[in-house]
């Protein structure tokens, strides 16, 4: 059974970690906010692309070329 006082050091030592997290490890925070954000991003991109119409792959390589 789980008690009211174990509730409480649980969600003390929880935001002590979170704490230590930001205050510490900046670093280690921006990776993984730069890492989901990139998810996100990739996530929408997909999304819009399976709603977009098919290209031929050749127009795209002309473009390309194109821009050298």
């Amino acid at each position: 059974m789980v008690t009211m006082t174990d509730n409480t050091v649980l969600k003390e030592a929880f935001k002590d970690a979170i704490r230590e997290i930001v205050f510490e490890n900046k670093e280690f925070l921006h990776e993984i906010l730069v890492e989901a954000m990139e998810d996100v991003a990739m996530s929408h991109a997909i999304e819009e692309g399976e709603k977009s119409v098919a290209v031929d792959p050749k127009v795209v390589y002309d473009l390309l070329d194109s821009a050298k």
